[in-house]
């Protein structure tokens, strides 16, 4: 397998930067729960939340869909539920990527059943190529057409998550 970069580490932590400034004009009179999608997300979250200027709560949720392979197995299942409850607070949930869409649909199903103020998405990569759920990604750090990526969280079979940039891999 071959690796093509894709964004540089100085190119995501400009973008995180800019995201984390949006955010917090957007919740200057708030304390969002910032709820962060296990495994991928946790450099994401760490990078974002350190470049926020408001009080905050986080905690992380996680739901297993690829397994494996390179492709989502099209059934997700919840692994860790939230610990801070969230009921009439404001939820920012951060994820990796959003690619079939599948996962964080559940996920947002999960945290309106628990009756939040709001339910906003972060997400570093929208990617629309295998799309199967409408998802609106409120703050979105790159968009990308398609390609399988690792790199700064992203893996593929728990390979690669510790890349400081993030590639496209080559099969």
């Amino acid at each position: 397998m071959k690796q093509e970069l894709l964004f540089s580490q100085n190119t995501i932590s400009s973008r995180t930067k800019e995201l984390a400034s949006q955010i917090s004009a957007d919740y200057s009179e708030k304390e969002p729960v910032i709820v962060g999608v296990l495994n991928g997300a946790v450099f994401f979250l760490a990078d974002i939340v350190r470049e926020m200027t408001i009080p905050l709560k986080i905690d992380f949720i996680r739901a297993a869909s690829y397994g494996a392979g390179c492709s989502s197995s099209g059934s997700v299942r919840l692994t860790k539920g939230l610990e801070i409850p969230i009921k009439d607070k404001p939820v920012i949930l951060v994820e990796d990527i959003v690619d079939t869409g599948l996962t964080l649909s559940k996920i947002s199903d999960i945290i309106m059943e628990q009756g939040p103020e709001s339910v906003k998405i972060c997400s570093l990569i929208d990617k629309q190529e295998r799309r199967e759920n409408n998802i609106v990604i409120d703050y979105c750090g790159f968009q990308v057409k398609e390609g399988f990526l690792v790199g700064y969280g992203l893996d593929y079979d728990e390979q690669y998550r510790y890349l400081k940039d993030i590639y496209i891999l080559r099969f």
